[in-house]
C-alpha cells in the first residue's frame, strides 16, 4: 500500500474554506488562494506574491496549504528510519556555501573504506532502518568505479537495505571520469544496485545565483539534465532547494515552477524538501556581507506553504528538514502543508560542519510524539513512500541491544 493510498483525499466544506478565504486579507492573496482551492495552478506571478504575506494573509496562506495538504495526502505524516554515510569530505570543488569539503592533504580530511561504509550500513538495518542516504565530496583520485564498486559492494552484504545515493553533481564527476553519457551512467549504477538518488546539488537553479554559490560548476542545465536522466532509467530522486543567502522570492518561484515542469515531463520525483542556508561557518557567509544569515522563521514558513500551493498534484510529499530548522520549528511546518518530518539521520556531517546546531539524530520515539502533539497520525514509510509501519497508540519498539549487536557481528 503506497502512503498516498492510505488515506483517501478528503472533499473542503465550505466552512474550512471560509478562513483562508476572508475578507480580512489582501484581495489578490485571497484570489490567489482561491485559485489553489480551486485545483488551478499557482503561476510564478502569484509565488512572488505570496512570498510577501504576513499577519492575517500569512495565516491564511498556512491555512490554505493545510487544507491542501489534507485533501492530498490526508492525516497521516511520515518519516523514515534511515542513516547518513557521508563516505569523504574530500573535494576539489570549494563551493563557498559549504563548509564540509576538505582538500586530500587538509587536516580533518576523511575518506571511509569500503568495508568501513559496509559496516556503518550493517549498523543502521540492525537499527531499523530501511535505507541508507550516502553522498560524498567529489574527491579526485577516487577510481572511475569507485561509485559503482561501492553500491554493489553494500547491497551484496547488506541485502533488503534501499541505496539513496549520489547527488547529480556526484553523477556529473563519475560520468566524466567513465567518459559516458548521464543515461548510460546512470543506468550502470541502477544494475550495480542504486535504488533512488537525492536531488541535492540544485540549490538555487538561476544562472547569476549560481555564479555566486558555486562558480557555476554544475549548471542548472546540466543538473537537469542529470535528474531527467535519472528518471528515463527508472531511478526516482527527490527536490530540494537552498534558500536564504543570495536569492530573492522571483528565485524560489522560478525554482520551484522548473521543478513542477519536470515532474510534469517525468513524474520522477518523489519528494519536495525545502533547506535553509545554513550560514554560521560559510565562506560565503563570512567572506560576503551582503549574504544573509539564512532565512527568518517567517520565510521558512512561507517556502514550505507555497511549495505546498505550487507542486500540489504534483509533488504531493513536502518535507520539513528537522536538520536545518530544528525539531520544533520542524514540527510548526506540519501545520503549514508538510506532511513529511524526512529521516531520523543516525548520523550528519554536511549541516553539522556548516555550523548547524540541531543534532545528528531525531529518534523514531521523538518524531511520533511530535506528531501526534499536532493531532496526527504517525507512519514509518520506505524511500519510495510506501507504509512499512502505522503507530496508532503505540511507540515505535526500541532495537534490543542484543539485536543491535547481532547486526554488527
Amino acid at each position: 500500500m503506497t502512503y498516498q493510498d492510505a488515506f483517501k483525499p478528503e472533499h473542503y466544506s465550505k466552512q474550512s474554506i471560509a478562513g483562508p478565504l476572508s475578507d480580512e486579507i489582501d484581495p489578490k492573496i485571497r484570489a490567489v488562494l482561491g485559485k489553489a482551492l480551486q485545483g488551478q495552478e499557482v503561476s510564478e506571478a502569484d509565488a512572488i506574491l505570496l512570498f510577501s504575506a504576513e499577519g492575517k494573509d500569512l495565516e491564511a496562506l498556512t491555512q490554505t496549504a493545510d487544507l491542501l495538504r489534507r485533501s492530498s495526502v490526508g492525516e497521516n505524516t511520515s518519516f523514515v528510519i534511515t542513516r547518513n554515510i557521508n563516505f569523504t569530505n574530500i573535494c576539489y570543488m570549494g563551493c563557498r556555501f559549504c563548509n564540509f569539503a576538505k582538500h586530500k592533504d587538509q587536516a580533518g580530511a576523511e575518506f571511509l573504506m569500503i568495508e568501513e561504509v559496509v559496516a556503518r550500513a550493517r549498523e543502521a538495518k540492525a537499527r531499523g532502518a530501511t535505507e541508507i542516504c550516502m553522498q560524498g565530496g567529489l574527491a579526485p583520485n577516487i577510481s572511475a568505479d569507485y561509485y559503482r564498486t561501492l553500491v554493489a559492494t553494500i547491497k551484496r552484504e547488506v541485502p533488503g537495505l534501499h541505496i539513496h545515493a549520489f547527488s547529480p553533481f556526484e553523477i556529473w564527476f563519475g560520468a566524466k571520469k567513465n567518459r559516458l553519457p548521464y543515461e548510460d551512467y546512470l543506468r550502470s549504477l541502477k544494475e550495480a544496485g542504486l535504488d533512488s538518488m537525492p536531488g541535492t546539488a540544485a540549490e538555487i537553479l538561476d544562472v547569476e545565483v549560481r555564479k555566486i554559490l558555486t562558480r557555476d560548476k554544475l549548471t542548472t542545465d546540466e543538473w537537469v539534465a542529470i535528474i531527467k536522466a535519472a528518471h528515463r532509467v527508472g531511478i526516482p530522486t527527490t527536490s530540494t532547494i537552498m534558500y536564504g543567502h543570495v536569492d530573492a522570492p522571483r528565485h524560489w518561484a522560478a525554482h520551484i515552477a522548473l521543478l513542477r515542469e519536470i515532474q510534469k515531463e517525468t513524474g520522477g520525483f518523489t519528494e519536495f524538501v525545502p533547506l535553509g542556508f545554513v550560514h554560521y561557518d560559510t565562506p560565503l557567509y563570512k567572506e560576503d556581507a551582503g549574504v544573509r544569515p539564512g532565512p527568518t522563521r517567517d520565510e521558512h514558513i512561507r517556502m514550505h506553504a507555497v511549495a505546498r500551493l505550487m507542486l500540489n498534484g504534483w509533488i504531493d510529499n513536502i518535507q520539513a528538514s528537522w536538520v536545518k530548522l530544528g525539531p520544533d520549528l520542524a514540527q510548526r511546518m506540519l501545520q503549514c502543508g508538510v506532511n513529511d518530518l524526512g529521516g531520523t539521520l543516525m548520523n550528519e556531517s554536511i549541516s553539522r560542519a556548516a555550523g548547524g546546531q540541531h543534532g545528528q539524530e531525531l529518534t523514531p520515539e521523538e518524531m511520533v510524539r511530535r506528531i501526534r502533539e499536532l493531532g496526527r497520525n504517525p507512519v514509518r514509510r520506505n524511500t519510495l513512500y510506501q507504509v512499512v509501519e502505522t503507530y496508532n497508540q503505540t511507540a515505535p519498539s526500541p532495537i534490543p541491544v542484543r539485536d543491535l549487536c547481532a547486526g554488527l557481528a
